[in-house]
């Protein structure tokens, strides 16, 4: 069956499966985003953090829409998914009856907020001026800590549903439930149908709270079917993303063609990482995001800043399509994320689009057999590459320990060298400085068929080589 392509947005790369192609462009994703709460913050200020995205070249940004927010204390301080309950906008509006738990009035969850509606429409429109890409996840699983206020838990709403425990909440198990999630996700749909800057994105983390695979993935592909339902009758048709969370995979359902993951590596956790996806899920030929990484920067050890660096690096030089970096710096009272360690973060994102927009980035696909991976290369060495065999060619290398949800890097004074299998050719090797964008030492190659070594400049924590055909 074919894969269900976008009509009239952001859709699938038509000369690239593995890309995004936004205005007739094929087009890399790629940003260091606030977490997730710029629409239902009614406080936050999402044209200062924006402008301040597009001034580093950053194109994408994540939101949650209201099915799940989050309270004061979790994660962060001044996160803006856990506003002050006075400056909590959601979707469904209040009723005239007291007792919810933040202390408002009740929810009724069969009656729209239009003031809402107006900001995200507001939200979306704004991100599309800039030629920001918004990606819409409907849900997240349900935390212990925040479920409490859930409009959708029993004594916040006005229908008396709700009395079941946390993770039933991602299962078809209630259908007062099922009903009402539906409806939230085909409004929603609905609301955002004539912009051409959305990805929809079903639920982050189905199963990390106990809830069975099987009644998740049910529960998923009928939210799927609900967008194509409601879609079917207006003009836009948009890709719809689901995060791979084994055994939850829809990598082979022609329904959902972006394929999400998050953080680089998980150790011992139920969720798949972007570097593993790109070794195991590639060969599907669909675009592969991490649309969520570690906290930045307070969940990084050592050097914060190379840390952060590294993961985007390896991801998209890696053949990945859209990369956000989730950001502690961005919050309601500094929307514009304004810091010299959040900037110099920003300005490290700059450089990496502007090495990857170098190429002909549209023709190059995962290489596993340029570097010749030798058995006398560092042990702590990760490299990436990918090409247009005998034209063009990207490789990006590290030095970094895993530390359960990012890299922790191993700065040391250090060459590499590298055994490259290309066909022959005159080509010019660039060895570049990730940091800065600065090319250290550049080399031409009259190159018979088979294998050159290239020994690197000296370097730290990572470095990249841009090999390009001349003749």
């Amino acid at each position: 069956m074919e894969i269900r392509n976008a009509q009239g947005a952001i859709g699938i790369c038509r000369e690239n499966p593995h890309l995004y192609e936004y205005r007739g462009r094929p087009t890399l994703l790629l940003t260091s985003a606030e977490h997730y709460g710029a629409v239902l913050h009614g406080g936050f200020d999402y044209i200062a953090y924006f402008d301040r995205l597009r001034e580093y070249g950053l194109n994408y940004t994540r939101i949650y829409p209201g099915a799940y927010f989050e309270i004061e204390g979790m994660f962060i301080a001044d996160n803006t998914l856990a506003p002050p309950v006075p400056l909590l906008t959601l979707p469904w509006a209040r009723s005239d009856r007291p007792g919810c738990a933040d202390g408002g009035n009740r929810y009724d969850l069969e009656r729209w907020n239009p003031a809402y509606f107006a900001r995200l429409r507001a939200f979306v429109a704004a991100a599309r001026e800039r030629e920001i890409v918004v990606e819409l996840c409907f849900f997240n699983c349900q935390y212990e800590e925040s479920w409490p206020v859930s409009p959708f838990r029993l004594g916040n709403n006005v229908q008396g549903i709700g009395p079941w425990p946390l993770n039933d909440f991602q299962t078809t198990r209630h259908p007062e439930w099922f009903t009402l999630q539906k409806a939230y996700v085909r409004k929603i749909t609905r609301e955002v149908n004539e912009f051409d800057n959305v990805i929809l994105e079903i639920i982050d983390e189905p199963t990390l709270k106990g809830t069975p695979a099987n009644l998740a993935n049910e529960w998923i592909s009928g939210l799927v079917d609900a967008i194509i339902e409601e879609e079917a009758g207006l003009p836009n048709k948009h890709l719809i993303g689901q995060q791979l969370q084994p055994p939850i995979d829809f990598s082979d359902d022609p329904r959902v063609p972006v394929l999400v993951t998050q953080y680089i590596h998980i150790d011992g956790n139920m969720q798949t990482g972007g570097v593993e996806a790109l070794d195991w899920e590639y060969a599907h030929g669909r675009p592969i995001e991490v649309n969520e990484t570690a906290y930045f920067p307070i969940w990084y050890r050592g050097d914060v800043i190379a840390a952060s660096r590294v993961e985007a690096w390896e991801f998209l030089v890696g053949g990945g399509a859209g990369f956000n970096q989730l950001n502690g710096f961005f919050t309601a009272r500094n929307p514009s994320g304004d810091d010299p360690l959040n900037l110099k973060a920003l300005e490290q994102l700059r450089v990496l689009r502007a090495f990857m927009e170098g190429f002909d980035f549209v023709k190059m696909r995962l290489d596993r057999g340029f570097v010749v991976l030798k058995e006398d290369l560092p042990r702590d060495i990760r490299i990436r590459a990918t090409s247009e065999p005998g034209r063009q060619y990207a490789v990006y290398l590290h030095h970094s320990a895993i530390d359960v949800t990012c890299y922790t890097v191993l700065p040391a004074d250090r060459t590499v060298e590298l055994t490259l299998e290309m066909p022959g050719g005159r080509y010019r090797a660039d060895w570049v400085e990730p940091e800065t964008g600065k090319v250290l030492a550049a080399q031409t190659l009259d190159h018979a068929d088979g294998r050159v070594k290239l020994t690197s400049p000296r370097y730290s924590v990572d470095l990249a080589l841009r090999v390009v055909r001349m003749d």
